[in-house]
């Protein structure tokens, strides 16, 4: 039947890729090509829209650090290995994740990844002792500096799903999850869980002077939780008053000060800015700790 019809399946089986480049002549020889290949196909409606933020998600997490994507110290879900299943209960059903990395004496000290399913066969069978160090998944330890896709690939092949994230001293920095990756390509993954405000997730404390804020912050958000007066007649975003005070597309690690506030470019590409450092100004700490 394929040899009556040879040209049915090839025609239905064509990839994306290979009809852009049957449009337009020539092949992209570099990634800003291909980005304007990609915006010319989904202008002439050969990709959809959601097809193309992916392909453009793709793109930039190519250029990606984990430190860019990663769940801050601060931030991390931890259980001490000598608490009890009273204790940490409640921490497991409040924050509805499924995997907590197992600490001794601080988050600098880990000693495994608690996976919540483990814990199924306790609680359907009282007379067994619950022992957490016996029950521990091994901790993948990976640098700030590992590349994201890189590390996508690991995830995939070694079929882990969260590592811890240290610096180059070797302290906790963060942890990184498969699902945080995969949210930087197809946007947000939402489940029944998610609070429909995603404010904080938008600004996230590194210590208490420093901050990493995603570009597209809305500039009455980033005002309300700095205490900030940034004009929002100026820009919509903190990205786009960052923008307009470097009057140049800054590249990654550029630094520019605006109202006593550091802004450092911590991913960006070609068009636009995608993740900031932001480090307060030493009076305004002081002033909190005073308070």
């Amino acid at each position: 039947m394929s040899d009556d019809n040879p040209h049915s399946s090839n025609g239905s089986s064509k990839g994306w890729i290979e009809k852009i480049l049957n449009t337009f002549a020539g092949e992209p020889k570099n990634r800003e090509q291909l980005s304007e290949f990609i915006s010319e196909a989904a202008h002439n409606e050969i990709i959809n829209p959601s097809t193309r933020e992916m392909i453009e998600g793709v793109l930039e997490v190519a250029e990606m650090r984990v430190r860019d994507i990663m769940i801050p110290r601060a931030q991390m879900i931890t259980i001490n290995i000598n608490e009890t299943v009273e204790k940490f209960l409640p921490v497991l059903l409040e924050s509805s994740h499924s995997r907590f990395p197992i600490i001794s004496e601080d988050k600098d000290h880990i000693e495994g990844i608690l996976l919540a399913k483990d814990l199924l066969k306790f609680a359907f069978n009282p007379e067994i002792k619950l022992e957490l160090k016996e029950i521990l998944r091994p901790a993948i330890i990976i640098p700030e500096s590992k590349k994201v896709d890189v590390l996508l690939k690991e995830f995939r092949e070694e079929r882990y799903h969260m590592a811890i994230v240290v610096d180059e001293y070797g302290g906790v920095s963060g942890l990184v999850t498969i699902e945080d990756i995969l949210e930087e390509i197809v946007g947000e993954i939402e489940d029944e869980t998610d609070e429909e405000e995603h404010n904080s997730e938008d600004i996230r404390p590194l210590n208490k002077n420093t901050y990493t804020v995603k570009a597209l912050t809305e500039v009455d958000d980033f005002n309300e939780f700095f205490k900030t007066e940034f004009d929002e007649e100026q820009a919509d975003t903190i990205g786009g008053i960052v923008l307009n005070a470097f009057g140049h597309m800054p590249e990654r690690d550029e630094v520019i000060e605006i109202d006593g506030y550091e802004f450092k470019i911590t991913n960006a590409d070609k068009r636009r800015l995608i993740q900031l450092k932001v480090t307060v100004p030493k009076n305004e700490t002081e002033d909190d700790a005073e308070i």
